[in-house]
């Protein structure tokens, strides 16, 4: 039986996802302003000073940082209870190797690819022993003051070529890279009911052993104004995605505008599909298990949605 939760309980839930959504939202606007406004203070040497040491260490997010504090903190716990968020093993990873999942759908704020690889709420670490986990993000993030230092104490790197050449020879065995491939593209297709993934064109992540993962529930979370394609309103989404790198959604949540919806995230690690490590591989065999990673991702989708909440009727869609 299900232990009824307190109203404290409920409260510390519902506070520790608001704050979530909220830095998720404005954290890395916030952060400009501020170090911006303190020039103009008596504390401007404050933020002179940590300008030159964030262009001295540009460098520092492509290879992590040991202080992973903030994947700890018992916030998570109670955001992870909020919906609730469940991590499922498929298939063992080997400790021996190094791996990159795939995780989608994006939704408009990956609540299940965070609460499952970037905290330890999920206990990633119990269910998959001798495996490393780190959350591959939107590198423009890492630009960012304060918001820079805060992202890389909770493990996570830029999704660029150098992060993820260290991240997977560098650094050992028992690194298990996540990237969320669909990215801001995938973002603007979320909508309840809605299982769209995007990734035909998406071939750079070949780089190593390759692991499906999908989160039920994701793109039930909120609810989207998609625009359709060549509206107005699309072209805008697209333009800025090309100018800074993410999409601006516009959805709602159940309560206060911007808390999410009370469901279920069920995200599910695939089996393992063997690369061979090539330094130039060729067109022909990147397509190839390319392919063979799509072909994985549609099987984990189909053998688990109707345990995950889906119907037997709903389709998973690649584009």
């Amino acid at each position: 039986m299900t232990k009824e939760k307190t109203q404290w309980k409920q409260f510390l839930e519902t506070v520790s996802t608001l704050q979530w959504v909220l830095c998720f939202l404005i954290l890395g606007v916030s952060c400009i302003i501020l170090m911006v406004c303190l020039m103009f203070t008596s504390l401007w040497p404050l933020s002179t000073l940590y300008f030159m040491w964030l262009v001295d260490g540009l460098a520092k997010p492509l290879r992590g940082r040991k202080a992973t504090f903030v994947r700890r903190w018992r916030v998570w716990k109670h955001f992870r209870d909020f919906f609730p968020i469940k991590l499922v093993k498929t298939a063992e990873l080997n400790p021996n190797q190094n791996y990159i999942l795939g995780c989608h759908p994006h939704g408009i704020m990956s609540a299940g690819a965070f609460a499952c690889f970037s905290t330890e709420s999920c206990g990633f670490a119990e269910v998959f022993p001798g495996m490393r986990n780190t959350l591959v993000v939107l590198a423009g993030l890492f630009r960012i003051p304060i918001l820079r230092d805060y992202l890389m104490c909770g493990g996570l790197c830029p999704v660029s070529k150098p992060s993820l050449v260290h991240l997977l020879s560098k650094r050992g065995k028992g690194n298990a890279v996540v990237i969320v491939i669909g990215g801001a593209a995938e973002s603007l297709a979320s909508s309840p009911g809605v299982n769209v993934v995007v990734m035909r064109q998406r071939k750079g992540f070949v780089r190593a052993d390759l692991v499906p993962v999908y989160s039920f529930g994701e793109n039930e979370l909120f609810q989207q104004v998609v625009f359709s394609e060549g509206s107005l309103g699309r072209r805008l989404q697209d333009l800025f995605k090309k100018i800074m790198g993410f999409a601006p959604c516009l959805f709602v949540g159940e309560r206060l505008a911007f808390l999410p919806y009370k469901t279920p995230i069920t995200t599910v690690v695939g089996s393992p599909i063997s690369v061979p490590k090539r330094i130039t591989p060729t067109e022909e065999e990147v397509d190839r298990y390319h392919r063979l990673y799509m072909e994985g991702l549609s099987k984990l989708f189909h053998e688990h949605k109707a345990s995950c909440g889906l119907s037997e009727s709903h389709k998973l869609q690649i584009i």
